[in-house]
């Protein structure tokens, strides 16, 4: 037995994108079993934005989870655009966890939007101002979240994480190097490294690299520049950590 995990990210939704959207999420009627949005839901954090790619999630007629991103906030009213995309039955995860029943599998999903920090050779340190350290304990705050998350769902038959910024540089390969402290954090990483769930999805880096991992743990930039298809990914006990996955679209 196995699930099948559609997800996307950075979709930038507004009023344009609503054909696509709607394209988008109608083509996976059959061929998921839940869907999983990587932050950026908006352009700019704006509530009828979210309204747009809200209504579209009902299309797809499965369960949804999500997870704002950086663009979310942009407005400062991204308790707005949490509210909008709720009420459409899509479940907002903000240093959060939550499980769902597929068949007779069990799937524990942790959500956070991630921060920045950097990584090997451009770490933001937790030394001098006041708000630059106070920029090092918000992605701590983020990295304990997940932390606490992945202990709750221990016992999942699969075990997912859904971020909007990366924990690993292996995905921003392609991405300028000058603003990688910017696009995520390897203090993200670590929790994930320690408990090893069974697949990893983030957002946000536009220009990066599809796949990596973090240690065992395949890791899937999903910000890839998405027109009318999610990606699928196929979660199997047969094969741990090694999913199979498609366009669909």
């Amino acid at each position: 037995m196995g699930i099948r995990v559609a997800a996307a990210g950075d979709v930038h939704a507004d009023a344009s994108r609503r054909a696509d959207l709607e394209a988008a999420f109608t083509s996976l009627r059959g061929n998921a079993d839940l869907v999983l949005l990587a932050g950026d839901l908006t352009t700019h954090g704006r509530p009828e934005e979210a309204q747009v790619v809200a209504e579209a999630s009902q299309l797809a007629e499965l369960p949804v989870f999500s997870v704002l991103g950086n663009h979310d906030w942009h407005s400062n009213r991204a308790d707005e655009v949490n509210a909008v995309m709720e009420e459409a039955g899509v479940k907002m995860l903000d240093r959060d966890w939550t499980t769902l029943g597929v068949e007779d599998e069990s799937v524990g999903i942790v959500g956070a939007k991630g921060f920045v920090g950097g990584f090997p050779g451009s770490h933001m340190p937790d030394f001098g101002e006041p708000l630059l350290r106070e920029v090092y304990a918000e992605t701590g705050r983020e990295a304990a979240a997940i932390e606490e998350g992945l202990k709750a769902i221990d016992d999942c038959d699969f075990q997912v994480v859904l971020l909007h910024y990366s924990p690993t540089l292996m995905t921003l390969e392609g991405e300028r190097p000058e603003i990688a402290a910017f696009l995520g954090c390897d203090r993200l990483a670590h929790p994930i490294a320690d408990r090893c769930p069974d697949l990893v999805l983030h957002g946000h880096a536009h220009a990066g690299r599809f796949d990596g991992t973090i240690g065992s743990v395949p890791v899937f930039n999903v910000a890839l520049p998405m027109k009318r298809e999610f990606w699928v990914f196929e979660l199997s006990a047969d094969r741990p950590r090694a999913p199979e996955y498609a366009l669909v679209g």
